[in-house]
Formats: C-alpha cells, structure tokens, sequence
C-alpha cells in the first residue's frame, strides 16, 4: 500500500509538471473594429473625409492558443480539462506548430500576416468604393537556389518582363510559359532606382517556368488608413477591417446601432477566405454581447452544430455579401433571410 501510494503520487506529481504534446484552442477577446482601444480610434483616416462611427460595433473575434511550444506548455489536467469544457478544442501540438517553433517566431509571423491583413483589407474597402489606388508586384523573398538568387533582391518592384509592363502576377507567368526557358529582361525598382536585369527562369516541378521568387503586392494608397491594434496577429482579421474602413469612409452608421461580429480573410478583390477557431470566434462574440456574425461560407462545415443561443449567423463569400448584409440590419430592416450555413 506504501508502495502504491507513493507511485499514485509520483504520477499526480508528473501529470501536473510534465508538459504534453497538445494545443488548447479557447475563445479569446472580441474587439470592436470601429471603436477605441486605450481613448484612441483602432481606425484613422488622414488625407481623405472620414465620419467616426456613432454606435453599434463591428467586432474582430480572437482565440486564444496555449501549449504546444517551448515557452508555453500545458499538462496532462489542463487537457484533461479542457477535453471536458465545451467551449475549448484540444489539438496535437504538431498539427498546429512547425517543429522547432517557438513563440518569438510564431509572434513574428502573426504580426507579418496582420500586416498584409490590414493592407488587403484596406485595398478590399477602396475597391469596394471605387476608390483608385495603385498595386505593384515586389519580391518578398528569394530562396538560395532560386534562378533569380545573385540578380534580384527583396523588395525589388517589378516594372516590366520583356518590354511588357507588369500589372499582376498573370503577366510574369505569361511571359515565361511562352519564353520555354529563355532569358527574360526585368526592368525592376531597386531604392527609388529603375533597373534592367537579365533572369534565365529554371523549370519547376510541374514543368512551368519560374523566377523562383516569393511575391507580394504592394499598394499606394491616395490616402493613409491606420489601424491601431497590438498583441493581436494573423489574417483573419481581414473582412472586418475592411468593413470598419468603409463605415469610416462613408456617411451615415452603418451598423445603426447593431451589434455585429465576425471572422473571415480578405483579398485586395473582395474575397472573404476561410480560418481557423470558428466555434470559439462564435462564443467569444457571443458573450461579448454580439447578435449577428459575419461567417466565411468556407466555414460552414464548422459552424454548423456550434452556434451560441441567440446568435444569428450570415454566411458571407465576398466583402459585398458583408457589407449588404450588414446595410440590410443597420437599416432596421429583416434580416431573417439571408445566407446562413445549413
């Protein structure tokens, strides 16, 4: 009985110290995208008329990951614990983090996709709006043994390909399908300085000709739009940003008083993409006082099962599914009919 006893306790002490190799999701804080953080805007427009929302929120929803990473480990009574909560989901920590991951790194690249998050949501809205702006092809990264590593450089602009100026990524590929491997003259920006270089793309796995460089947009906006919001990462974001900018940008309360969440990507087109932690966006809303939730189709499957009591929720593909949406409600009239995931 001794014996046992104190095995029974070197077990309860091991299961409370030795971390496991799992993720536990729960519901982090909604944020209202048109309001105030610390007494100041999350969105500022300079150089443009702008009218500050007046009531009703349109809330970013969060989650809220533990475990899975050197600096931030869970043991066997947490995930026993939240196996047992319904609010939470539990993951293997490998199906969430890339081996040899670590906070600093996933802080870094969460604040990297924020980033471009804000950007497209901006483009989205202006497009949206028909507001002109101008989108450039520049270089984000370029791998060791990419045809293009020695020649060009991170953050290039792209101007043109052979004579012919470079307005998406279309052109690039164009080009290099009906060069079949020959050399191809880039005319680039290099700091604020244009270029001509020579680049003899390589033949990738699927037999299509590259450059074998990362791309990214970069937009001129003809106005600043700026969103203040820290400790928060990741692209998902996007749609709601974009909704805040164009409340901002527009007459009138959109929401007219009501209370929306929601989650979803956004492209500079207007495309609302799917993410990840919906059941746990949905509740986080929810008890933050939301009504209505703006849900990505591509998420159906998920929602589906998980809606919190009360809460209404619209499936949205575009950010003109959104924006009708949320126009039709703030409006004061039925929103009963619209799009909801089945």
């Amino acid at each position: 009985m001794a014996v046992s006893g104190v095995l029974a306790l070197v077990l309860g002490v091991a299961a409370v110290t030795i971390p496991v190799p799992y993720v536990v999701e729960s519901p982090g804080p909604a944020i209202n995208t048109i309001g105030e953080l610390n007494g100041k805007p999350i969105i500022t427009i300079s150089g443009h008329e702008s009218f500050p929302p007046t009531s009703g929120t349109l809330d970013l929803t969060t989650v809220h990951l533990t475990g899975g990473l050197p600096d931030s480990q869970v043991n066997f009574f947490d995930v026993l614990s939240s196996w047992l909560t319904p609010s939470h989901t539990v993951y293997p920590a490998e199906l969430i983090y890339a081996p040899g991951s670590s906070q600093d790194v996933i802080n870094s690249e969460n604040s990297a996709a924020m980033t471009g998050s804000q950007e497209n949501a901006t483009a989205a809205a202006m497009t949206a709006l028909g507001i002109d702006f101008q989108t450039n092809l520049s270089i984000a990264a370029i791998p060791a043994e990419s045809a293009a590593s020695g020649i060009l450089k991170p953050d290039d602009v792209f101007l043109t390909i052979d004579g012919k100026k470079v307005t998406d990524l279309g052109v690039i590929q164009t080009v290099l399908a009906e060069g079949k491997g020959a050399p191809v003259e880039l005319q680039v920006r290099r700091n604020n300085v244009e270029q001509k270089l020579s680049v003899t793309p390589k033949q990738g796995s699927d037999g299509k000709y590259l450059l074998g460089v990362q791309i990214q947009n970069v937009f001129v906006f003809p106005f600043d739009v700026t969103i203040t919001l820290s400790n928060i990462g990741g692209p998902s974001a996007g749609m709601i940003f974009a909704l805040g900018i164009m409340d901002s940008l527009t007459p009138g309360d959109l929401t007219g008083g009501k209370r929306f969440a929601g989650t979803g990507t956004i492209d500079p087109e207007g495309n609302v993409g799917g993410i990840g932690g919906i059941a746990q966006k949905m509740i986080g809303a929810r008890s933050t006082g939301a009504d209505y939730f703006l849900a990505p189709g591509a998420n159906c499957e998920d929602v589906v099962g998980h809606i919190p009591d009360g809460l209404q929720v619209i499936k949205v593909d575009t950010l003109k599914d959104a924006y009708n949406a949320v126009t039709l409600i703030g409006s004061g009239k039925d929103g009963s009919g619209l799009p909801t995931c089945k």
